[in-house]
């Protein structure tokens, strides 16, 4: 017997790593790299200006590596740092996407996917003509804190067995 969409879409074997942790202080500002953060409940990251904004959708960015990649392909470039796109979370290894509708853990913290990151208008000054186009698709998610915990590099991202939305 076949297995359904529905069935499909919850097997989801594949665990992710944090392979880079960026926190934005302030609009414009540069983005501040670093190894480990704390994620709170109901605010976002800790150092993180989407921090202040409480219980909202943006809580938290992120993208997969593997489409940093894609992205630097459509732009003829070698490679596009994380710090350009400006997210918070870069994870290696697991479809960001498969993760709708549901609760995953990046590390110690408990988080919910609440939609697509789309690309700004920045990405032209950023990347130059086309720029925005190259990001299209491949801009990531935006999560809200769940439970609490540290992110650190390395850490694991998969999703949450048996936790309902």
């Amino acid at each position: 017997m076949a297995e359904t969409l529905a069935q499909l879409m919850e097997r989801l074997p594949q665990t992710g790593e944090v392979v880079w942790i960026g926190l934005r202080p302030a609009k414009r500002e540069p983005v501040v790299v670093v190894d480990r953060v704390l994620a709170e409940v109901g605010q976002g990251l800790k150092g993180d200006r989407f921090k202040s904004r409480r219980n909202g959708k943006r809580q938290v960015t992120l993208i997969q590596h593997e489409h940093l990649q894609a992205v630097a392909s459509f732009l003829g470039r070698d490679v596009v740092g994380p710090e350009l796109v400006r997210r918070n979370v870069v994870v290696r290894g697991i479809n960001l996407l498969s993760l709708k509708n549901k609760r995953f853990w990046v590390g110690d913290a408990l988080l919910e996917m609440t939609g697509l990151c789309h690309p700004c208008s920045r990405m032209e000054e950023i990347f130059g003509e086309g720029g925005y186009n190259a990001m299209r698709g491949h801009g990531g998610i935006t999560a809200r804190v769940i439970e609490g915990g540290e992110i650190a590099l390395g850490a694991a991202v998969k999703k949450a067995a048996g936790i309902p939305l």
